[in-house]
């Protein structure tokens, strides 16, 4: 009787947590069968994705969001008896996931961009480190014949029309080889690319659980309203960066081979260039019984493999220097952090600049005295470790990106299985406050000045969180 009514109880919360995601996409479901498709879209920062009263579609969205995460904590409590195996984590997992195959990414035009850049790349052999799509269709003679390619007209609308590419090239290439089988039709791109976020997302959680052996660590990866809602429906690149590093660490971690975990981490920094910092850790953790001049030649070693491999697949790009540019054209924007706040309360103008470069000075000092400290070490153990750089990962991500975007939490995702019970709960509420402090654009439309109502309630959420989570801590000790 009681096994039954466990069951009963399980079930109803996983259809409920399915309806709650199944609300969150009918605004797009609804777009879509009105009006057949993506072409044209520009509803952004609009939950029911038309120009409906802000405050209500405000409204609704904390609404949906908040049944979404009350469900999915309730899932992660609950996950012992809901789920017997890996395999019924994936297959569920699976089924919220396509969920949001229908959905229309209303936080973030990106994934145009990402398909006009693979566009003029796998159709008109375009360069994008030099060639933007701006450009491109604007000299092109035949306007005619390019407006019936929908894909490179969507990105031509799109805001990054004028920007080369700001990624690496293993990006490129998967831009370039999506928009291929996209043959020109922009709903037809957007759902490959959306089944390859999904698979990518899938394995991803096997992935977790191949390293953890804790299939608690897939459920709040997989399940997670914000990874499901930045990594599936915005369709954001992170996620690949997630799977390779994920990918690194399971050959380091359980095959003990250390040229595929560079291999791999390499190809992360080829999409985004953080992934760089886990590469110490990685050297000198698999080489953590030698001494310490071996320890340093292997670091030299592995390092020049590592930028190897990295510089690799810029060869089908790079004509001169300028097709690192990218990497400093993002860190030349401020947006959604402290350093809004910083530009729109204080002066001078460059003040926020003078922060951002003292942080660097002072992040460089101690991640390299970390580094040099690992080396000396005698007794490495990755899980302590692992704990220590992924503070370098959250101080490199809040305190030196100054144009920080929700998504990039996901970069702390891959560490989250070393890391204490305080710091996994911390993480997971830091990645739902974004979505919920989101909620500012919503009502307020994106601007860049709103920024500042964004990062004060990311501060607060966050601070509340350590305040509720220690006191927690706290009482569990009197007890």
């Amino acid at each position: 009787m009681e096994i039954a009514k466990k069951f009963n109880i399980n079930l109803m919360i996983k259809l409920l947590f399915a309806f709650s995601c199944i609300l969150f996409v009918l605004p797009s479901i609804i777009y879509l069968l009105r009006n057949g498709t993506v072409l044209g879209f520009d509803k952004w920062y609009c939950f029911l994705l038309n120009d409906s009263n802000r405050n209500m579609q405000t409204f609704l969205y904390l609404i949906i969001l908040t049944i979404m995460t009350t469900f999915y904590f309730f899932i992660i409590k609950r996950q012992k008896d809901m789920f017997k195996n890996i395999k019924q984590v994936l297959i569920y997992t699976l089924i919220i996931s396509s969920i949001f195959l229908i959905s229309i990414s209303f936080t973030s035009s990106d994934v145009f961009y990402y398909l006009g850049i693979g566009r003029i790349d796998s159709k008109y052999h375009q360069n994008p480190y030099y060639t933007t799509i701006e450009d491109f269709v604007e000299n092109n003679n035949n306007i005619e014949k390019l407006e019936k390619d929908t894909v490179l007209m969507q990105g031509y609308k799109n805001v990054w029309k004028d920007t080369t590419v700001v990624y690496g090239p293993i990006w490129t290439l998967i831009c370039k080889t999506i928009a291929f089988f996209s043959f020109g039709n922009i709903d037809i791109g957007i759902l490959v690319f959306r089944i390859a976020n999904i698979i990518i997302h899938i394995l991803n959680c096997f992935l977790i659980y191949l390293i953890s052996k804790k299939k608690i660590f897939s459920v709040m990866y997989g399940l997670n309203p914000y990874m499901l809602v930045e990594g599936i429906m915005c369709l954001h690149n992170d996620i690949y960066v997630v799977c390779f590093i994920l990918f690194a660490l399971y050959f380091l971690i359980k095959k003990k081979k250390i040229i595929p975990s560079i291999v791999f981490l390499s190809l992360a920094t080829a999409i985004k260039y953080f992934a760089v910092l886990l590469l110490p850790l990685f050297i000198i953790y698999y080489f953590k019984e030698e001494k310490f001049l071996k320890r340093f030649g292997r670091c030299i070693q592995y390092g020049l493999l590592f930028i190897l491999i990295l510089l690799i697949p810029y060869l089908f790009y790079i004509r001169d220097l300028e097709v690192f540019a990218g990497f400093f054209t993002m860190q030349n924007k401020f947006t959604k952090n402290f350093y809004i706040m910083i530009i729109d309360f204080f002066s001078p103008s460059n003040l926020a600049t003078l922060v951002n470069r003292t942080f660097l000075g002072i992040f460089i000092c101690l991640y390299g005295l970390r580094c040099i400290v690992l080396l000396y070490k005698g007794k490495i153990r990755f899980n302590k470790e692992a704990k220590e750089f992924e503070y370098f990962l959250i101080a490199f991500l809040f305190l030196l990106i100054t144009n920080f975007q929700p998504w990039y939490i996901m970069w702390l995702f891959p560490l989250l299985i070393w890391q204490n019970s305080t710091t996994i709960k911390l993480i997971l509420q830091l990645s739902l406050i974004s979505q919920f402090a989101n909620s500012i654009f919503l009502a307020y439309t994106e601007n860049w000045r709103n920024g500042t109502p964004f990062t004060f309630f990311m501060i607060l959420g966050v601070t509340i969180c350590i305040y509720l989570n220690s006191r927690k801590c706290k009482l569990g000790g009197e007890r």
